[in-house]
C-alpha cells in the first residue's frame, strides 16, 4: 500500500493549565495534533510516533488502525506543561519536563509513502541525518519548531537553526509561525520571510499567524483568513492547519483550495479543545457557512 504521508515525531502527555488555574490532561505534540487534521482531510496517512513502549493509550488516542500507525520506542514519552495567561491562550509558559531521545533513521518503519513530515516538538527530536535520509524515501517537510525550540532545563526557549542553510533546501514543504519565521529571517514581514526562506532552498512555505495563514511557492503569495469564533481550542493550531494542508496537497488539490481547506479545518478545531474532530463534511460545510 502506498500512502499519501507519513507523519514523525514525539506525541506528548500535556499538563494545560489555563488563565484561570484549571488544569487539564491531555494527549498532544505535532503527530497528534497532524493526524486527526490529515485524517479529516481523508487522507491515506501513517504515523510514526516516538513514545515509551509502555504508554499505550497515547497510541490509542490516535484512532488509526493498527497497520496505519507504529510505535519509535522513545527512553520516555515527552511531558509537557503548558500555562496560559490569557483567555485567548495567546500568551503561554511552555515548559517540558521530560524528553523522549531522538528519532534516527534506523527506526523509520519501511512503507511507501509520498511525503514525510517531520512532526517535531523540540531540538534533538530529529538529528540532521535524518532529512537527507527521507529525501531518498520521498519528498520531505518539517514544522521548523522542531529545529529551534530547544529545552533548557525545562524551559522553551528559541534559538536560530545553525544548520538552516545546509538543510532547507531538502524541505518540498515547510511550516513556521511568524515569530520562528523572524527567528529564522530576522525579518518581521511574513512576506518578506517567506520569500527568503524559498531563496535558502524550501520550496514551499506556510507562514501561521492568529490572522490569517500565509502560503508562498517562489512565485504567488495566498493567504487565508482565520475565522474561528472562539478559541477554546488554541493548543494545536499550527499543527492542525499543516496537517490538513499537506494532506490536500499530497492529493493533488491546488495550493489555494488546499490552504482554504486548512484554516477553515484549524478555524473549527480552535473552536473546541482537542484534536479537530468529524470528518471532512464538517471541515466543508464550515467552509460553506464562513467562507462563502
Amino acid at each position: 500500500m502506498k500512502y499519501d504521508l507519513m507523519l514523525i515525531g514525539p506525541a506528548t502527555r500535556d499538563i494545560n493549565i489555563d488563565y484561570t488555574g484549571q488544569e487539564v490532561r491531555e494527549i498532544g505534540g505535532a503527530v497528534f495534533f497532524c493526524a486527526y487534521a490529515a485524517a479529516a482531510a481523508s487522507a491515506n496517512l501513517f504515523a510514526s510516533v516516538k513514545i515509551h513502549p509502555d504508554d499505550t493509550d497515547v497510541l490509542d488516542a490516535f484512532h488509526l488502525d493498527s497497520d496505519h500507525i507504529a510505535v519509535l520506542p522513545a527512553q520516555c514519552t515527552t511531558l509537557m506543561q503548558n500555562t496560559y495567561f490569557t483567555a485567548d491562550r495567546e500568551r503561554r509558559k511552555a515548559e517540558c519536563l521530560a524528553q523522549s531521545d531522538a528519532i534516527t533513521p534506523d527506526q523509520i518503519p519501511d512503507v511507501d509513502c509520498g511525503l514525510y513530515h517531520l512532526a517535531g516538538l523540540l531540538y534533538g527530536d530529529f538529528p540532521n541525518e535524518l532529512i537527507p535520509a527521507l529525501s531518498k524515501k520521498g519528498k520531505v517537510s518539517a514544522d521548523i519548531q522542531g529545529f529551534l525550540r530547544h529545552n533548557e532545563n525545562g524551559l522553551m526557549n528559541f534559538h536560530d537553526w545553525k544548520d538552516k542553510l545546509t538543510y532547507l533546501p531538502y524541505f518540498d514543504f515547510l511550516k513556521t509561525d511568524a515569530a520562528e519565521a523572524e527567528i529564522l529571517t530576522g525579518l518581521t514581514d511574513r512576506r518578506a520571510a517567506a520569500k527568503q526562506l524559498y531563496e535558502w532552498g524550501a520550496k514551499e512555505i506556510l507562514i501561521s499567524h492568529n490572522s490569517e495563514m500565509l502560503v508562498y511557492d517562489g512565485k504567488d503569495y495566498y493567504t487565508c483568513p482565520v475565522k474561528a469564533r472562539n478559541l477554546s481550542g488554541r493548543t494545536g493550531r499550527g499543527d492542525t492547519t499543516f496537517g490538513a494542508y499537506l494532506a490536500k496537497r499530497m492529493m493533488g488539490v491546488s495550493i489555494p483550495d488546499a490552504l482554504l481547506f486548512a484554516t477553515a479545518a484549524v478555524s473549527l478545531k480552535m473552536e473546541s479543545p482537542g484534536p479537530l474532530q468529524g470528518p471532512e463534511q464538517a471541515v466543508l460545510d464550515y467552509i460553506k457557512e464562513f467562507y462563502a
